[in-house]
């Protein structure tokens, strides 16, 4: 992989082309395929849905983005670039951000010490803390606390601070909802719209639509492995979202 990978992709991507592509994307475990030719586009300050039932292959598809899983065929763009095949550590360094399902933090450690862990990032410890607690001031007030016996929402927020942390170009969450009071989905669900505004590219991973439907420029519905209906959210797809679901079991 060359070293012009790392750079970030905000810099480099042009006026028309999206910040995140998926062209014909294959993907597989063993001799099983779980991606089947998926197409995506992520552009700057878009919040993209992709949606669908358990077993569809969302988080696969979040996994080869992160370059954490192999593509068996297709490409991966960033910012128009093909990236296919590129390390982790690379796509880190490019601007990719994931936070995986089931939060993403040290359990036991503090909050601030969180927080230091990102200063790999080249950022001092005090500027990782003031995005940190301007954006989300409950975890300036939970600073000494253990991260572990805060309340679920509090640990999705030190998660999404900690990604901010690396200045991502490119934002990948995974059920940011699961197992969150509908109140706090919302609160949250704003903050991703907002950190969209400033120019991020953001994909987010959901089964319960509901949730993030609301923010969304656009969604995409991934049923066993294959984009089956994508559009704006408010083209019908809300309404066809049962319809799909229950269709992925014949």
């Amino acid at each position: 992989m060359t070293s012009s990978v790392e750079t970030n992709t905000r810099a480099t991507a042009s006026d028309t082309a999206p910040l995140l592509a998926l062209r014909g994307i294959r993907a597989a475990y063993d001799a099983i395929t779980v991606l089947h030719g998926v197409d995506l586009e992520v552009g700057a300050g878009q919040v993209v849905a992709l949606l669908g039932p358990n077993g569809a292959g969302k988080t696969t598809a979040l996994q080869v983005i992160a370059g954490n899983h192999p593509v068996t065929s297709g490409h991966l763009l960033l910012g128009g670039r093909d990236v296919t095949g590129a390390d982790p550590r690379d796509l880190a360094r490019a601007g990719v951000c994931l936070i995986p399902e089931g939060r993403g933090v040290f359990p036991n450690l503090t909050v601030r010490d969180n927080l230091l862990m990102m200063t790999f990032t080249g950022r001092t410890r005090a500027e990782i803390e003031e995005i940190a607690f301007s954006r989300f001031p409950i975890l300036g007030k939970r600073a000494n606390q253990v991260a572990g016996t805060m309340s679920g929402g509090e640990q999705q927020m030190l998660a999404l601070a900690r990604g901010l942390a690396t200045d991502p170009a490119v934002l990948l969450l995974d059920e940011l909802s699961m197992g969150l009071a509908p109140l706090i989905v919302g609160q949250l669900y704003d903050e991703v719209a907002e950190i969209a505004r400033h120019g991020v590219a953001v994909l987010v991973v959901e089964q319960f639509a509901a949730a993030v439907l609301d923010i969304a420029h656009h969604a995409a519905v991934l049923v066993r492995g294959r984009v089956v209906r994508d559009g704006h959210p408010d083209s019908g797809i809300r309404n066809e979202l049962a319809a799909l679901y229950l269709g992925s079991s014949t």
